[in-house]
């Protein structure tokens, strides 16, 4: 059995005022802890899947450092927790290792001795090329740091590299985003996560919101900055495949792979509603029938691994809730998370191999009702997203949930 897994590395040199994951500044004296409890926490899961009956062999075949900022772990400590998947799991031959890394955190040497560790797919937090901007958002970068990690990257081997930008940011204007993605694009990357800004409650963004210092973003210029995007990369010869995801077209070296490029075969996991363990402080999971999430905390984090045994599998020492998941919501959740994939959709082969039962059958009101909206088109072999849908996709979620 293949499944991917997430690490998450709750620590950052700074917060940015948009940031609302579960990320703390000042704590980097919690790293080496920090790391052996995550590799503990990979024995012990490893250990409770073995001791189940007749457990198949569990592979994995995606592994994804995410933050905060991973690449603010010492190299030798990524290593390590790479050896301990291996050892614990077994890495399949050709994974795809990915790593998040903040522009500034990075050096050439740093970036070769990740790149021997294992590492092969890098995700730079660009964000924008505009000064202003990226101090509004309070990165403490510049896009100089950025063009100077991925020359290093090519330097050293990295053949997939991902950049992050942020659409729709209050003061920004149509020029200056055009700009930010034309620069990325002069860095040839083969991937591009493009999100729209998100004013998140307990944010110092939302703070500023909330006083009237800061407009609210405007949701039409965003939709327009949007179709900007989609209009460009098209151009460029990006293949959109997902809402907020474009791959570069053409991948002789993973041939066959689907969506075709450098797609995230880590996000596939999550968009095609499969199986992945979560691992880390704060981190969430979708495995063997179970939604889990584990205690927030780096500092609980470290105490739960250092005190207990494994519960049983999936779950962790870390472990703090955990639900079911019965088959009606694993439907609507596979439904909803696939339509996500522009081009793939939800195809009813795979969706009536899984359930015995087409989406169709099984959601016919809702999706009635997003099609006829013209949100959704409904398929002899899959259901998808209109190009009108793209934009009104929350509202098509709510319809099917």
């Amino acid at each position: 059995m293949s499944l991917g897994l997430y690490l998450h590395i709750p620590f950052c040199a700074h917060r940015c005022a948009y940031c609302d994951f579960n990320t703390y500044a000042g704590l980097e004296s919690l790293i080496p802890a920090y790391g052996e409890a995550l590799c503990r926490e990979i024995s012990l899961v490893a250990e409770a899947w073995r001791a189940r009956p007749e457990p198949d062999p569990l592979q994995i075949d995606t592994v994804f450092f995410g933050g905060g900022t991973p690449s603010l772990l010492p190299v030798q400590l990524t290593g390590r927790i790479l050896e301990s998947i291996d050892r614990e799991f077994r890495l399949e031959p050709g994974a795809e290792i990915t790593l998040e890394a903040n522009p500034g955190t990075v050096t050439r040497a740093g970036l070769s001795e990740l790149r021997r560790a294992g590492i092969n797919r890098l995700s730079i937090g660009a964000q924008s090329a505009d000064p202003s901007i990226l101090q509004l958002l309070e990165r403490t970068h510049g896009f100089d740091e950025v063009e100077q990690a991925v020359r290093d990257a090519r330097a050293v081997g990295f053949e997939n590299i991902n950049l992050d930008l942020i659409l729709g940011v209050m003061t920004q204007s149509m020029d200056s985003w055009r700009a930010s993605l034309d620069t990325a694009l002069g860095l040839v990357p083969e991937h591009l996560s493009l999100y729209m800004l998100s004013v998140e409650e307990g944010t110092p963004l939302a703070a500023r919101v909330n006083s009237g210092t800061l407009p609210m973003p405007d949701a039409d210029l965003a939709a327009d900055m949007y179709e900007a995007a989609c209009e460009g990369l098209d151009a460029a010869g990006y293949f959109h495949y997902e809402i907020s995801n474009w791959t570069r077209r053409g991948n002789p070296t993973t041939p066959g792979i689907c969506p075709p490029g450098w797609a995230c075969r880590h996000n596939l996991h999550y968009w095609r509603n499969e199986a992945y363990l979560g691992l880390g402080a704060g981190a969430h999971g979708s495995m063997a029938g179970w939604r889990y999430a584990n205690v927030l905390a780096p500092q609980a984090f470290i105490q739960r691994l250092a005190l207990a045994d494994p519960d049983r599998f999936p779950f962790s020492p870390a472990t703090v809730s955990r639900h079911p998941v019965d088959r009606e919501t694993e439907m609507r959740e596979t439904l909803l998370m696939g339509l996500r994939l522009l081009d793939e959709g939800v195809p009813d082969s795979s969706f009536r191999a899984r359930f015995g039962a087409g989406a169709q059958d099984a959601f016919p009101e809702a999706i009635e009702r997003a099609t006829a909206a013209g949100l959704l088109e409904a398929q002899p072999h899959a259901l998808r997203l209109t190009r009108r849908g793209w934009l009104l996709s929350n509202q098509v979620f709510v319809e099917l949930v």
